[in-house]
């Protein structure tokens, strides 16, 4: 996980996420760099748009927070039913 925060961190600092910069990182956290792990990640970040994939996972966890507000809506709408119907 720590190289991915890495990528991250070169990415919100806006400068070029490469092998050097993420080895970096790593090695500044006190975390002895793995060069293969640092290859693989700069090969499955080529094509992703690391903007979209923090919105998309930011909305994502955005998500379960939302759902007890809607239980307990549902609920609360529920309890109104049933007092309707028992007068």
């Amino acid at each position: 996980m720590e190289y991915i925060y890495a990528a991250m961190i070169l990415h919100s600092a806006e400068k070029e996420i490469n092998e050097e910069n993420v080895k970096s990182i790593i090695e500044a956290a006190g975390i002895e760099a793995d060069d293969a792990r640092i290859k693989a990640l700069i090969a499955a970040l080529e094509d992703v748009d690391i903007d979209e994939a923090m919105e998309t996972t930011a909305m994502a966890a955005a998500a379960p927070a939302a759902a007890p507000a809607a239980a307990e809506a549902v609920e609360e709408e529920a309890a109104a039913g049933l007092g309707a119907l028992f007068g």
